[in-house]
């Protein structure tokens, strides 16, 4: 057995802090109490669906611009100034959300969370997976191997804290508008205390790579040029940001349509919220049925989910939409990951990714607008369009599957 040393016992006691730190930060910010009702919360202060999605639309084109400018000032501050700016700029914003009362205050919120969003895009699991890694003096042996381990606790107490508040908003909520302000209140609490929470953080010595523009502009040139990539790249945004839109916006005011109560509305989305944990099958099910059946089921499930949730006024049939909806989405992206990076034959790994991350966000800036428009017109007409884009994705898929994976 390895007697650990004072310098092998202090490293091990700063990189395990900032993994527990970490826990509880993902947990805590999982709180959003107000989720349930987001939606809801906003047309409450007089803020439109279209304006809802304008505003969402912003905040993407945001994050896109700020992604990598934020990337380079991540290496140069290190990784716990970088965590520690942007969660307080995060509870900054909870508390404009929560005295938020017209489309200037609920856009400023929004692009405060696009800077931050950008900001901690890496920086979080980066800071995670450095403290995980062993020394190469061979000091620091004890964490050596747990990075995947630790990434899913970290995921898991993230999706438990919005589980929590979406439970105890489900006891607690009330009808009217000041029930919406106080989940809104619980969640400025929450974001403040993982504000604090990040003060404990101790920054790890990033490994430091170089960033070459020329080879940037060269994968995208090439990422652009390839017309049946880019048809995979379209197809999953379209499905991506049907489920995005519809999961977490239309479908609190298709459950309002259905005569549902606040309480009601958070046990459902507590249930959706769990039925998103199937994504664990992916795997499994993919090596079953096969990359192309399992990818066309799953595009054609959440097409029909989109319409039955045009064509009812059935509560329930409402409810079954948004779950078949969620669970074609959750099985999916496992499976879209997986191939995203089976395709990637560059070195510079993480940078076509990230190509490909922003072509994919680029679509729905206009699916998001075009969501918005038609569900002033009718939630009907909205929904349609989810089912039309989800077909349309799968068809997208079966053309690239057929010219690039078999």
């Amino acid at each position: 057995m390895k007697i650990m040393d004072a310098k092998s016992g202090s490293c091990f006691r700063t990189k395990a802090r900032n993994i527990y730190f970490m826990y509880a930060i993902g947990l805590l910010q999982g709180m959003v109490f107000y989720g349930p009702v987001a939606a809801l919360y906003r047309t409450s202060r007089g803020i439109s669906v279209f304006q809802i999605t304008v505003i969402e639309s912003i905040s993407l084109a945001l994050c896109l611009l700020l992604e990598f400018p934020w990337g380079i000032l991540a290496d140069k501050i290190g990784y716990k100034k970088t965590i520690l700016i942007c969660n307080f700029l995060y509870f900054f914003s909870k508390i404009v959300f929560w005295k938020a009362d017209s489309f200037g205050n609920f856009l400023l919120e929004r692009v405060m969370i696009s800077v931050v969003t950008a900001g901690l895009s890496g920086v979080d699991t980066a800071l995670l997976y450095l403290s995980c890694q062993e020394e190469r003096s061979g000091e620091c042996l004890s964490l050596q191997g747990k990075s995947h381990q630790v990434f899913g606790i970290y995921n898991s107490l993230q999706t438990a804290g919005l589980l929590f508040a979406a439970f105890l908003f489900s006891q607690t909520s009330q009808a009217a508008a000041g029930g919406y302000s106080f989940a809104a209140f619980l969640t400025v609490i929450s974001y403040g205390l993982a504000a604090l929470l990040s003060l404990g953080l101790v920054d790890v010595e990033p490994k430091r790579e170089s960033h070459c523009f020329h080879d940037f502009i060269l994968l995208l040139k090439q990422t652009l040029s390839d017309k049946y990539l880019l048809l995979f790249l379209v197809g999953v945004a379209l499905l991506g940001e049907s489920h995005q839109t519809i999961t977490v916006f239309l479908s609190q005011l298709r459950y309002t349509k259905c005569g549902l109560s606040d309480a009601a509305i958070g046990y459902i989305y507590i249930a959706v919220t769990i039925a998103g944990l199937c994504g664990a099958l992916s795997a499994k099910i993919t090596k079953k049925l096969g990359v192309s059946r399992t990818a066309s089921f799953l595009f054609f499930s959440a097409s029909a989910a989109c319409l039955i949730l045009a064509l009812t006024g059935s509560a329930r049939l409402s409810v079954l939409g948004i779950l078949m909806l969620r669970i074609a989405f959750s099985l999916f992206q496992p499976l879209q990951s997986d191939l995203q990076n089976r395709q990637v034959k560059a070195s510079a790994r993480a940078t076509a990714l990230s190509i490909q991350a922003v072509i994919i966000d680029s679509v729905g800036i206009g699916t998001n607008i075009a969501f918005g428009s038609l569900a002033e017109r009718g939630l009907s007409y909205a929904l349609l369009l989810g089912a039309a884009l989800c077909m349309a994705g799968g068809f997208f898929f079966r053309l690239w599957y057929g010219k690039r994976m078999q």
